[in-house]
C-alpha cells in the first residue's frame, strides 16, 4: 500500500505503509525460538528490517511473536506467517502481532484479520486470486511461490492491478534476483531462507540481513 493522500486511514494501516516505506523486505524467521527471538530481531531492526514475521510452523512461535515484541520498537510490524485460522488470528492479536500471512487467499481468514483489526498479506499465485484477495480486504498482497512464477508475469499483473497495491514476490528470493523483480514492479519481498534459517547465527543472520539491505538500496 501506498501512502494515503487524505492521511484518513487507520493506524495500523498508516503503520504499514511507514514500515514499507522505510523498508519493504519481511524478514520470515521460520523455526525461530523464543529464546533466540530478541537477539535475532535486534539484529535485523540494526540493519533497518522494520517487517518481521514467524510462521506458526515454528516452535512456540507465538512465544516467539511476544518476545520479539517485548525487545523490539514499537516501529517494528510483527507478524505471524503460514496464518491458517480465525484462532491463529486471535492468538497473533493476544501476542502482540498485527500482521497475518498466510500462504493462500482464503477470503474467509483475510475477513477474519479484518475482524480483528488485524493486517493481511494473503499469499496469491494469479490475477483472479489478487482480485479476490483485494476484494475481502486484504492489506497488501504476497506473490507466492515466486519461483514458480517470474517478473514478467508479474509485470502483466501491474498492467491490471490498481497502482496502490503492494505485491510481495516470497519464495527462493536473494539478493542477486531482487533487481529483475523490481524492473517488473516487485513493491518489496519476502526473504525466507536465505536471511534466516534454524541454526544460524545472529552475526550471520545480520550478514545476511546487510546484503539484503544493499541490494534492495543499490
Amino acid at each position: 500500500m501506498n501512502p494515503s493522500p487524505t492521511g484518513n486511514i487507520p493506524l495500523r494501516a498508516r503503520r504499514f505503509q511507514d514500515a514499507m516505506a522505510r523498508l519493504p523486505l519481511v524478514a520470515i524467521l521460520r523455526g525461530l525460538t523464543p529464546e533466540e527471538a530478541p537477539a535475532i530481531g535486534q539484529a535485523l531492526v540494526d540493519e533497518g528490517f522494520v517487517l518481521i514475521e514467524v510462521p506458526l510452523n515454528s516452535p512456540r512461535p507465538f512465544e516467539s511473536i511476544a518476545a520479539l515484541r517485548a525487545a523490539l520498537p514499537p516501529e517494528v510490524v510483527l507478524g505471524a506467517g503460514t496464518v491458517m485460522t480465525h484462532d491463529d488470528v486471535v492468538c497473533l492479536r493476544a501476542a502482540g502481532g498485527e500482521l497475518v500471512v498466510s500462504p493462500h487467499a482464503d477470503t474467509r481468514l483475510i475477513a477474519a484479520a479484518k475482524a480483528e483489526g488485524l493486517l493481511c498479506l494473503p499469499g496469491v499465485a494469479t490475477p483472479t486470486e489478487a482480485f479476490a484477495a483485494l476484494a475481502a480486504g486484504a492489506d497488501a498482497l504476497k506473490l507466492f511461490p515466486a519461483e514458480a512464477s517470474a517478473p514478467a508475469a508479474l509485470k502483466a499483473w501491474r498492467a491490471v492491478l490498481p497502482r496502490e497495491v503492494a505485491v510481495l514476490p516470497v519464495g527462493g528470493i536473494t539478493p542477486e534476483a531482487m533487481a529483475l523483480w523490481r524492473s517488473a514492479g516487485a513493491s518489496g519481498f519476502g526473504l525466507g531462507s536465505a536471511l534466516y534459517a534454524p541454526g544460524r547465527g545472529v552475526e550471520q543472520v545480520r550478514a545476511q540481513a546487510q546484503a539484503f539491505v544493499r541490494a534492495w538500496r543499490a
